[in-house]
């Protein structure tokens, strides 16, 4: 199980595994509950979400915070792993930061409650810078460049028209010219024309005779 969330998780190309303690269960857990980190408006929503922001509880002049039970109970267990893994490691910022709360007079739990809010806004931050990154490279493109700027850059202007492809659809183009306006357009047969022996008036013309040779025509 542990080996397919490594996989998982590696195949996420992820940082939030850089930040100490944060193996591959908890990195899952967090990208598995958090999804889109941009939801969250800032580091102070993302701890009300998984519970590391503690309550005021004061009374009078007493000043305490108790622990808040309104958040993701599997996301505070994932900060609560990982900053006992802190603890119990000297040297690492997480065990220094807690030993200045005791120092301070601070009790266990609430150093230990404070460690984990450190923790939250560290995998906050990991998790927006990651969500920056994927934004970029969607925005370069594969190439490593944004858009189709590379053309224009290395032809030194955009180009006047666009490429023509062949259109790939197997459905003959239709034609824009219907059928009706085909026969509007279509130039009509001129009418045959018919011999007649007839004039315009209807009167049957008779073929003129010539006159014979030495014979005068006399005139009507």
């Amino acid at each position: 199980m542990k080996k397919r969330l490594a996989k998982l998780v590696a195949a996420s190309k992820t940082t939030v595994t850089d930040v100490y303690g944060v193996g591959p269960v908890v990195a899952a857990t967090v990208l598995g509950y958090v999804g889109d980190v941009r939801r969250f408006q800032s580091k102070d929503h993302f701890a009300a979400y998984n519970a590391t922001a503690p309550i005021e509880a004061s009374s009078g002049n007493r000043h305490v915070h108790r622990l808040s039970l309104r958040g993701n109970r599997q996301l505070n267990h994932a900060m609560h792993m990982a900053a006992v893994t802190q603890i119990r490691n000297p040297g690492t910022a997480g065990r220094t930061y807690y030993d200045r709360r005791i120092a301070a007079g601070m009790p266990h739990r609430s150093a230990l409650r404070a460690l984990k809010r450190k923790v939250s806004d560290a995998i906050y931050r990991r998790l927006i810078e990651d969500a920056n990154t994927q934004r970029r490279k969607a925005v370069r493109g594969p190439g490593g460049q944004s858009g189709n700027d590379s053309v224009s850059s290395v032809a030194g202007s955009h180009p006047e028209l666009p490429d023509l492809r062949t259109s790939h659809s197997r459905t003959a183009p239709q034609p824009t010219t219907t059928s009706a306006q085909k026969q509007l357009l279509t130039p009509l047969p001129a009418p045959r024309r018919r011999h007649t022996g007839r004039s315009a008036t209807g009167v049957k013309m008779q073929p003129r005779q010539r006159p014979r040779s030495g014979q005068r025509q006399e005139r009507s």
